[in-house]
């Protein structure tokens, strides 16, 4: 298979290095007061540097210090690579994959964390599934405090590659970044994060792993992934730019996905994110962020307006009452956060 048209190429490692079996690559900016928790978990179960290389590859951050964060908790097992200027989260993740020079890579975000067992379960998918592109398993969502905000529901009982899980990916987000290790040679195949999708980069690339590779699925909860009000993507939400990038990853899908699923999964997918921009709407409503509001419902509409949509929408507005006091209204479960590339 030759490398897919439109992404940016991936270089494959020089044959006269050694390589390690394991890339731990670190995108972080202004973010080094969850630093030292993500250092501290994935160096409480790391193998010999010989065979997992731990590497921070920094945005040139301009809050804080991560290098002083890397020689205190690293003490020499982890390196660090600033770069020369800012690029923007999907920059720093493709010149995370430049730099690792192991069989498989996991890019772990500067302010998420692993548990113990995570390396050792993906390790084993991959010996018993050699053909697989990627394995993951379900994410925690942690809050700025490091409250247990929930956990991905269950996909399937049993580990092992998760059959057709392209129709279910193609239609929504549910792998997170810190969740998934991916075979280096498959970037060096497909090639690296679309450089337009600020917001929706991984989505993108995880549906795009899946249309050419089986991935296996780990039941187990091993891996963190951090929400906060200082986010990238809280901005996004308030100019409705989170969705419009989603709508965006949508269209650039359509190119690969199989003929067999790719209309039904592209209109699936659209309505999806309109209800979830609609619903957005009216959390935002309900905390007179009227801003806010209308951004997320102007960006929804330009997803879907079908009558499927519509009716969606309707039925919502029926269950929530027009009627309720706005006291029945804030006990509303927030949409849940979709898929966040930015490290920051």
């Amino acid at each position: 298979m030759t490398m897919l048209p439109s992404f940016p190429p991936i270089t494959p490692v020089s044959p006269r290095l050694h390589r390690p079996r394991w890339s731990v690559m670190i995108p972080t900016y202004n973010c080094a007061e969850y630093l030292k928790q993500t250092l501290h978990s994935v160096l409480q179960q790391a193998l010999e540097p010989q065979e997992m290389q731990i590497e921070v590859v920094d945005d040139e951050s301009t809050q804080d210090d991560p290098a002083a964060v890397v020689r205190e908790v690293g003490q020499g097992r982890v390196s660090f690579y600033r770069q020369p200027q800012n690029g923007g989260a999907i920059h720093n993740f493709n010149t995370c994959i430049q730099r690792s020079t192991g069989h498989l890579l996991h890019i772990l975000h500067g302010d998420d964390k692993v548990l113990p067992g995570f390396y050792a379960a993906m390790e084993q998918a991959f010996q018993q599934e050699p053909a697989i592109g990627a394995a993951f398993c379900r994410p925690i969502y942690l809050d700025e405090f490091d409250n247990q905000r929930f956990i991905y529901q269950l996909e399937q009982s049993e580990a092992g590659v998760m059959p057709q899980l392209l129709q279910r990916l193609g239609k929504v987000c549910m792998i997170q970044t810190p969740s998934i290790v991916v075979k280096r040679e498959v970037y060096e195949t497909i090639g690296g994060f679309h450089p337009e999708l600020f917001h929706a980069g991984d989505w993108e690339m995880w549906k795009r792993i899946a249309s050419y590779y089986p991935i296996w699925y780990e039941p187990e909860p091993l891996a963190c992934y951090r929400t906060h009000s200082s986010s990238h993507t809280s901005g996004l939400v308030r100019s409705g730019a989170n969705i419009a990038n989603t709508r965006r990853a949508i269209e650039i899908s359509q190119s690969y996905l199989p003929e067999s699923i790719r209309e039904f999964v592209t209109t699936e997918a659209r309505e999806f994110y309109a209800m979830y921009a609609f619903e957005s709407t009216c959390w935002h409503l309900v905390r007179r962020d009227f801003q806010t509001a209308i951004a997320q419902l102007r960006e929804g509409l330009k997803c879907s307006h079908s009558l499927k949509t519509l009716t969606n929408i309707s039925r919502f507005i029926g269950a929530i009452g027009i009627r309720r006091s706005r006291k029945a209204l804030s006990t509303l479960v927030k949409p849940s956060t979709h898929c966040q590339p930015q490290a920051d």
